[in-house]
């Protein structure tokens, strides 16, 4: 495999189906999850929703050979925090692991312009734009830049901020506004209109 031949990446468990997968991640404790969509028994996305539910801490990256929009969608919305498609080349795979492991989100290239337009077409959603009411002015600004594709050091940069203060307000505005990971911020800031495409 893959990341086998890497050294620095402990592959800790193989699963045939859905279910197992759960249970291996249930046993292991992974940092990242690698998920395909199409498997037995439970699928892909349904496996996905059980551990975002069930096992904090690890990160799923969905791999799919299927480069379709709502499955994209759909695996967001079940708490994935990467989309990736089988089809990518062996070092993309393995730095699409370490932006996941290291709490960030992924979506392979072919799919994030069309993500973007997506939620360009969407209105905005009233009651997730009162959802944005809970947060602060700062960690709203900090929502914005996270949506933006900004790295916490960018951020801090920008706001001149120290980076553990920044990590902070991700944190409030996550539990706050309900949500699990940075993808599921992205996602929810073009979602309730806070930002949109080309801003």
């Amino acid at each position: 495999m893959i990341l086998e031949a890497d050294e620095d990446l402990d592959v800790v468990g193989e699963a045939s189906d859905g279910i197992e997968a759960v249970e291996l991640v249930r046993r292991h404790r992974p940092d990242v999850v690698l998920m395909d969509i199409q498997m037995p028994v439970l699928d892909g996305l349904a496996a996905t929703r059980r551990i975002a539910a069930e096992v904090p801490g690890p990160n799923v990256l969905v791999l799919t050979t299927f480069d379709r929009d709502d499955y994209v969608f759909e695996a967001l919305r079940a708490g994935a925090a990467g989309f990736l498609l089988k089809n990518s080349p062996p070092e993309e795979l393995v730095a699409a692991v370490r932006v996941v492991a290291a709490g960030d989100g992924l979506l392979a290239p072919t799919v994030t312009r069309r993500v973007i337009a997506e939620f360009a077409l969407r209105q905005p959603d009233l009651p997730l734009s009162a959802r944005l009411e809970r947060l602060t002015e700062r960690e709203t600004e900090v929502l914005e830049l996270v949506a933006a594709g900004c790295t916490n050091a960018e951020i801090a940069e920008q706001l001149i901020l120290g980076e553990a203060t920044v990590k902070t307000h991700i944190s409030h505005l996550l539990v706050k506004l309900e949500l699990r990971d940075r993808v599921q911020a992205v996602v929810f800031a073009y979602e309730s209109g806070l930002v949109t495409p080309g801003q």
